[in-house]
């Protein structure tokens, strides 16, 4: 009698930690987060709001220039990655400076442009082995801030892939990660013509079992962060219809890219 007594109390005073860890029976789909770097000047809050909700994610790592004037994969932001680590979420390589692609070239190399570095803004010549180099840089430096290693997960900045460019993830060892068409947050969008609103909504009423949805941890140029409006909401208003949230780890295709 006592411990059901305990019970109903516990659930009284904390309704809000019991509906953010749903069993994994009640579940009628799961999403998959995940997180490219930014500007991080939503870093601490989307790390808050995973923990209240108890969300796992996926974070692909650049070394982005950010809001405190650092880079994201400085030592100033080893606490923070160390946490994220300790809390069970995955990581994947997102380029360490950040690196779109142009286009390939004939004789099996590709034009590259880094958004940040040493080559920031110029279109540079790769082999496939200076671009599986560079996927490893960021699992170098998360070594050295973190202790730990990175998934064998890699997000091409933007999207964007050449055939080349697949292979030479591929052949790096790394499985490329895309998104649903539902699971693009838009928080790279003009807010004058994409309000937060709107893109709740979108995502509220589009994502279905197995989506992965992409976000970032800050974006310079929207006037009107996303996160900070919409992450909580769409968190809470996916649980509420049943989804749960886990890694890349448990993803059917790349569980095994471990």
């Amino acid at each position: 009698m006592k411990s059901c007594l305990a019970a109903v109390l516990i659930a009284v005073a904390t309704p809000n930690l019991l509906a953010a860890m749903p069993s994994n029976e009640a579940c009628k789909g799961t999403l998959y987060l995940s997180f490219d770097t930014g500007s991080q000047s939503q870093a601490e809050l989307v790390a808050r709001t995973l923990n209240k909700y108890g969300a796992k994610a996926t974070f692909f790592l650049a070394n982005e220039k950010t809001v405190a004037g650092d880079y994201s994969l400085d030592p100033s932001w080893a606490a923070y990655w160390k946490a994220r680590v300790a809390e069970g979420h995955a990581f994947g390589t997102h380029t360490f400076d950040h690196v779109y692609v142009v286009r390939d070239l004939p004789d099996g190399r590709m034009e590259m442009k880094p958004q940040f570095g040493a080559n920031a803004g110029k279109k540079i010549t790769w082999t496939a082995q200076q671009y599986c180099d560079e996927l490893n840089r960021v699992d170098q430096r998360f070594t050295e801030l973190t202790g730990a290693r990175l998934d064998r997960f890699w997000r091409a900045p933007g999207g964007r892939l050449t055939p080349q460019l697949r292979k030479a993830g591929e052949a790096c060892g790394y499985a490329h990660v895309a998104w649903a068409d539902a699971g693009f947050s838009g928080d790279e969008l003009p807010s004058n013509r994409w309000p937060n609103k709107l893109l709740l909504q979108r995502a509220l009423n589009g994502l279905k079992d197995g989506d992965i949805f992409v976000a970032h941890l800050g974006i310079w140029s929207r006037k009107e962060p996303w996160a900070p409006a919409v992450l909580d909401p769409l968190i809470a208003g996916l649980k509420q219809k049943g989804f749960c949230f886990a890694t890349l780890r448990e993803h059917p295709d790349y569980r095994n890219r471990r």
